[in-house]
């Protein structure tokens, strides 16, 4: 099982999109501060979102596609 899942710093604030195989795992590294890179800098540590896919390839894909919609469809995501 993979996952696709958005990230945030707060409410309205700076999201994040990965991809995973261990949802648990990697959200407490973000939460920890675990992962260098963009979500230590911009302090996203809350898990808001996720979407489980039973291929690497589809969440990948969906991922892409994710980070290219516009940030008010993702907060509408969210709130769905």
């Amino acid at each position: 099982m993979y996952f696709v899942y958005l990230m945030a710093s707060q409410r309205n604030g700076t999201l994040y999109c990965g991809v995973t195989n261990d949802l648990l795992r990697r959200a407490y590294e973000h939460r920890e501060g675990l992962v260098e890179g963009f979500t230590e800098r911009h302090g996203v540590k809350r898990l808001v979102w996720f979407e489980p896919h039973d291929s690497i390839e589809h969440a990948i894909q969906r991922e892409k596609r994710i980070k290219n919609y516009p940030r008010q469809w993702k907060v509408n995501l969210i709130e769905a």
